[in-house]
């Protein structure tokens, strides 16, 4: 399975925020959207990073008295983990899993074709594998003409 799989089942929607916000305006979007994390762009919306719920929770702790004054910029991760399309789900599982992230964008050179996130990888995996489980048990019984 490919990411474009994963893609093709929920959908390409991207949120995004600009670098400038403050991380309280990000906070608000992660509510919202029920989402764990936002891409950060210029005003070109050019890709500078992500911001992931756990980024500003750590800033919460770590700048308490002045986090109403932060931006996003401050506390973004801007060395960016992405992948292709075409990419399998398991070299994006073990990308995720060796690099301790759970969003990876999905770029197609400098296009965002979406995100995925460890859980759309996960719930990936246990569909092929549900699926090949019940093929191998119906062959076993045998269920197939023949």
């Amino acid at each position: 399975m490919k990411v474009k799989d994963i893609l093709a089942s929920k959908g390409s929607r991207v949120v995004t925020i600009e670098q400038s916000a403050n991380v309280f305006d990000a906070m608000k979007i992660f509510s919202a959207n029920r989402i764990g994390s936002q891409l950060v762009v210029d005003k070109d919306d050019t890709i500078l990073g992500i911001i992931a719920a756990r980024d500003v929770l750590n800033a919460v702790i770590n700048n308490y008295d002045n986090i109403k004054e932060m931006t996003v910029e401050e506390i973004m991760t801007t060395d960016l983990i992405v992948c292709s399309e075409d990419d399998d789900i398991a070299y994006v599982q073990a990308i995720m899993t060796e690099n301790r992230v759970r969003h990876i964008p999905v770029l197609a050179g400098k296009e965002v074709k979406g995100l995925v996130s460890i859980g759309d990888v996960v719930k990936s995996q246990f569909k092929e594998v549900h699926v090949e489980n019940k093929y191998l048990k119906d062959y076993i019984a045998d269920k197939y003409p023949g």
